[in-house]
């Protein structure tokens, strides 16, 4: 008796959860005809046990009648890992504006003489232009330098009798940014942050299997002049076996230790590494295409960074100009690339630099200082947004969900509403979200900015909803553990659907 009353409790709790299960589940299953009836799916699914030791902020708005629709802990500030990029790319597109180009000069130390000698440096003073990588353009490698090419002969310039310096000092501040973890140093989202970048400073290696088991697999580094130096701790395993890749390069030093296997007969794989000083990898490679387009270079190849000196270099020979704002913010909206939002964060930040501005005050501080303005401008209240990075890379970076929702309807109606709008992943089928949303009412309609970390997961943007009306919302969850059948990411999609799937009309 005392065995059997002690379980009836707890199976009617059993009974209790799986019935609140199945009646949350009808009601996702069936579009909110009312606010009041959104307002109820969307309570009753962040409230659910799961999310016990987790912290939600969730905020949905009309853009077209100005109603809040639903909120919970809408001015509780999270993590919001790379949701912070729309506040990078409405920042660039609101103070530069779309049609802005970062433009990055070439300069020589004395005049070309009649003869196409330069009989001095070549400088490239970087500007932080993020645009230069091939790989991600589909192009073949060497095409990156073929704007150098043509402005450095319509200079004149045959040969360079002295050094190809690439300039990286223009850029205030450590090549990694604040609140990066040491891990994130080892990867291709955590790349060296430089005035003078090349292929999002990372590398591609090609791993390919030996042809018997215990042999070392062949290790390729793809891309030329990077410096790097491969220990190949890789061996090739059983046929039929799982395959296995680490990279570690540890921070400051040039030497990439890949480990793991692949098996006999196993598919080639490609991974990646990052490239410590890639100002200097950027001279080395543009000397070789001058050499090869004719220009012959005399002297060595060579880099300057931030604290040292610029090099003294008054001759313009010509400039570099990057596409367009609307489509560096594109560029790094879609796939969520850190290093090009930073550069671009930061460069805005050096162009507010005056005489009056301190030496040791860094790029990226001064690109903040502009945010706290322009979030200030919007009716943000400033302890609702601090930052410490531009990409969310960071883990110091908060904001709030009633932050980013006013972020989303200032732009909307800001006259590069357009631009902003389709630098947002679509779901279902690009960026991000390519993959995501897939079948549902959100599919081809849902524009968003993801944002993950280890411990924050976010989606932020527009939907219509069935009846047309145009929503912005945000939605962060912080501290969520995950089960081995579902990820965060899924709970931010069910969230998504709700919304694509309520009918109220306008």
């Amino acid at each position: 008796m005392i065995a059997s009353a002690s379980l009836r409790p707890r199976s009617f709790c059993l009974l209790l959860a799986f019935a609140c299960t199945v009646a949350l589940r009808a009601a996702e299953s069936t579009p909110a005809a009312t606010t009041p009836a959104l307002a109820e799916q969307l309570a009753a699914f962040v409230a659910q046990p799961r999310f016990a030791g987790a912290m939600w902020g969730v905020k949905v708005v009309s853009l077209d009648s100005g109603r809040t629709l639903f909120e919970h802990q809408p001015h509780l500030r999270l993590s919001p890992a790379s949701n912070a990029k729309l506040y990078v790319g409405a920042l660039a597109l609101d103070r530069l504006g779309g049609d802005y180009r970062i433009v990055t000069p070439l300069l020589g130390t004395a005049p070309v003489d009649a003869q196409g000698d330069l009989p001095g440096d070549l400088v490239i003073a970087g500007r932080a232009d993020p645009s230069w990588h091939p790989r991600l353009a589909k192009r073949e490698f060497w095409s990156t330098f073929e704007p150098f090419v043509t402005a450095l002969r319509e200079a004149g310039v045959r040969r360079i009798r002295g050094d190809l310096v690439a300039d990286a000092t223009w850029l205030h501040g450590p090549p990694y940014g604040a609140g990066w973890t040491a891990d994130d140093l080892n990867d291709y989202y955590g790349a060296e942050i430089s005035a003078l970048t090349l292929g999002d400073n990372y590398v591609e290696l090609r791993v390919a299997p030996a042809a018997g088991a215990g042999q070392p697999c062949t290790v390729e580094i793809l891309e030329p002049h990077t410096g790097l130096v491969i220990d190949n701790h890789t061996l090739t395993t059983a046929p039929g076996t799982k395959s296995f890749l680490r990279v570690l390069r540890f921070p400051g030093t040039h030497r990439v230790r890949i480990f793991g296997g692949l098996p006999v007969g196993g598919e080639v794989e490609v991974t990646e590494a990052t490239v410590p000083q890639p100002a200097r990898w950027f001279a080395a490679a543009l000397k070789e295409a001058l050499v090869r387009s004719g220009i012959a270079v005399d002297g060595v190849a060579r880099s300057v960074a931030w604290p040292d000196a610029s090099p003294t270099a008054a001759v313009p020979l010509g400039a570099i100009a990057s596409p367009t704002m609307r489509d560096l913010v594109t560029a790094f909206m879609q796939p969520s690339q850190n290093l090009e939002t930073n550069l671009v964060f930061a460069h805005l930040g050096e162009l507010l630099r005056t005489a009056d501005t301190p030496r040791w005050k860094q790029s990226d501080e001064l690109a903040i200082d502009a945010l706290h303005g322009f979030v200030r401008d919007i009716g943000v209240p400033p302890d609702a947004v601090i930052f410490e990075d531009g990409s969310g890379l960071s883990r110091n970076n908060l904001t709030t969900a009633a932050a980013t929702v006013r972020l989303l309807e200032f732009m909307a109606g800001h006259r590069e509403a357009e631009a902003f709008l389709h630098s947002l992943p679509l779901a279902g089928r690009d960026g991000t979200i390519r993959k995501r949303l897939v079948n549902t009412p959100a599919e081809g309609n849902l524009r968003a900015k993801t944002g993950t970390l280890r411990w924050a997961s976010s989606l932020s943007g527009y939907v219509h909803n069935a009846a047309g009306e145009r929503l912005a919302f945000s939605l962060m969850l912080n501290r969520h553990v995950s089960s081995p059948d579902r990820r965060t990411r899924d709970e931010l999609d069910e969230l998504a659907v709700l919304l694509a799937s309520s009918t109220e009309a306008k």
